[in-house]
């Protein structure tokens, strides 16, 4: 059974970085929206609390509400992103108190309730999911503090220097594996059941696509090229204006990258960061390969030859501890390729966890199986829909939220996202 104390660590853990992320910035900077596709800081912060108080107070502890006034302002799904400043929402000050009276009572809840009851408390299921939900949205706070102007307010040291030059491909071979996860007691619906996928053998980058290899592709016109952009996503290119990654402005004969309010040149080896879908798959088209599919990028970060077994995670089934990937905001960016030889996968491949999530060419459905838990909002709702698939997190992805089965998805035009990328191809191309 799950330990209530790692239980409560980790919510705890969860609520230092959303003070960090909340009080970096004056109350003025909480209550403005730095852009139309992201919500205020504020919001937020309440919406946490109150996803908190409906799950782990109300469902789980039976309680009496302690704000029921406010659960339509802190519906994601009722009101949009650009219309969430029009709207009355709890002042700073206000939502901090309200967060706190909502986590007292939750960690009452969490003394009194069995972790082996209800299929909401088993192994802490709904406190798990309240743990991931705040560090995704700390995550998302992260990603408005790199869109807010002004000076810098956050600081962390420098990522580690990469340990070993890494280039080249991998080859995964033909066979199936096991894709998804009925073992992963936090594991939410859409990574579930665990089903046996087929793959053709393929190959795939080392390395996620690097700084210096996207500069190459700019400077050969890759953005001026519609041969090697799909229809839609020359259509986006040119409503849109892409001419480089988000933040990437010229400096001279090269390039530089605004970082939460620093700007310097870019790091050739560092992971590139801040591209969509599109430009992710017009750059794989220009290197003569293409984007993974979902399940050959699983099958690369967990499939282990030697057993035949899936791993929860690239280097085996421990979480991950710093030596094997950047994750958790240690760092404000991308680590260069090879600074983490520790978080390999049996096959070879580097940093498929942390550092930056990678788009791959599959849309967004559930497996076989699927079973809606514990409500469809979280996915279902969006099956279907425009949708791509990223994989592996990155920096700003805390631990307790990415593992070896975890799906993220967004609209393809989407750059605000620590998003990244590598290649692969098809075996028979060699």
């Amino acid at each position: 059974m799950t330990d209530k104390n790692k239980v409560a660590a980790e919510l705890e853990r969860a609520r230092r970085r959303t003070v960090l992320l909340t009080e970096a910035v004056d109350d003025a900077d909480l209550v403005r929206q730095h852009s139309p596709i992201m919500s205020p800081l504020v919001w937020d912060l309440a919406h946490v609390g109150n996803q908190e108080e409906l799950w782990l107070v109300r469902d789980v502890g039976g309680r009496e509400p302690v704000r029921r006034d406010i659960d339509e302002l802190y519906d994601a799904f009722k009101h949009s992103r650009r219309d969430r400043t029009a709207l009355p929402l709890l002042s700073p000050q206000e939502a901090r108190k309200y967060v706190g009276q909502v986590r007292d009572k939750a960690m009452d809840v969490l003394d009194r309730v069995r972790l082996d009851g209800s299929r909401l408390a088993a192994d802490g299921f709904a406190f798990g999911m309240i743990v991931q939900h705040e560090q995704q949205h700390d995550e998302t706070m992260l990603a408005t503090h790199q869109l807010r102007l002004g000076a810098p307010v956050l600081e962390a040291p420098a990522p580690p220097r990469a340990i070993n030059k890494i280039t080249g491909e991998v080859l995964v071979p033909a066979g199936s594996f096991t894709m998804g996860t009925d073992t992963e007691p936090w594991a939410l619906d859409n990574e579930r059941p665990a089903h046996a996928v087929h793959v053709d053998a393929f190959y795939i980058d080392a390395a996620p696509t690097t700084n210096g290899e996207y500069a190459q592709f700019i400077a050969a016109g890759g953005y001026d090229e519609p041969r090697w952009w799909s229809e839609r996503g020359w259509a986006h290119r040119q409503e849109a204006g892409l001419t480089a990654p988000q933040h990437w402005q010229r400096d001279g004969d090269g390039w530089a990258y605004t970082q939460f309010g620093r700007t310097q040149r870019i790091i050739d080896d560092e992971p590139v960061v801040h591209v969509c879908f599109f430009e992710a798959q017009a750059y794989a088209t220009w290197a003569g390969k293409r984007l993974p599919t979902e399940p050959e990028w699983e099958k690369a970060a967990r499939f282990d030859p030697a057993t035949g077994r899936s791993r929860r995670y690239p280097w085996g089934d421990e979480p991950p501890e710093t030596r094997h990937a950047n994750l958790g905001q240690r760092h404000l960016a991308p680590a260069p390729v090879g600074a983490y030889p520790d978080g390999a996968s049996p096959l070879g491949v580097h940093q498929l966890i942390g550092d930056v999530w990678e788009w791959v060419d599959s849309d967004f459905y559930g497996y076989p199986g699927f079973s809606m838990f514990p409500y469809e909002e979280y996915s279902q709702v969006f099956f279907g829909g425009d949708y791509k698939i990223l994989r592996g997190g990155s920096f700003g992805t805390d631990a307790a939220a990415v593992r070896g089965t975890f799906r993220n998805w967004d609209h393809p035009i989407r750059r605000q996202i620590f998003s990244g990328f590598r290649c692969a191809r098809d075996a028979a191309d060699v």
